[in-house]
């Protein structure tokens, strides 16, 4: 169905990326290209300034292997590892890199999703190509 899938992965809640891998798989076509991104919050420069040198270029890195970890060895999975604000980043990574489905994991809404949106409802909304939300 799919050549390029886009699995986007949040650290900061506890989601099992295997179920949004194992959907990505069904998705994908023979020989189709899995990305499992996740987006590091930028660090204002304000903060920056406190932090030790090297200290980001060192969570990127940290990052970028628990992606690997989290993939598991997954055939044809790659992690990649990028700044900005969640919301937005997948959606232009999404863009940038001729992606032609999203596949999101998204907790249960609270009240406060109402007010302030979650990445899952911002990427739906605003995707350039086809996203499947698993819950």
């Amino acid at each position: 169905m799919y050549k390029h899938i886009l699995v986007p992965v949040a650290f900061d809640h506890d989601r099992d990326v295997g179920e949004a891998l194992k959907v990505a798989r069904t998705l994908a076509d023979e020989g189709a290209k899995i990305t499992a991104l996740h987006v590091m919050e930028e660090v204002p420069a304000y903060v920056a300034q406190y932090l030790p040198e090297g200290q980001i270029e060192a969570n990127r890195a940290e990052l970028q292997k628990r992606l690997a970890e989290a993939l598991d060895g997954a055939e044809a999975a790659e992690p990649v590892v990028i700044s900005g604000h969640p919301g937005h980043s997948i959606i232009e990574y999404a863009r940038d890199e001729g992606v032609d489905c999203i596949v999101v994991a998204s907790h249960r809404p609270g009240m406060q999703d109402w007010f302030l949106g979650s990445t899952a409802a911002r990427v739906v909304r605003h995707a350039p190509c086809a996203v499947h939300v698993c819950r």
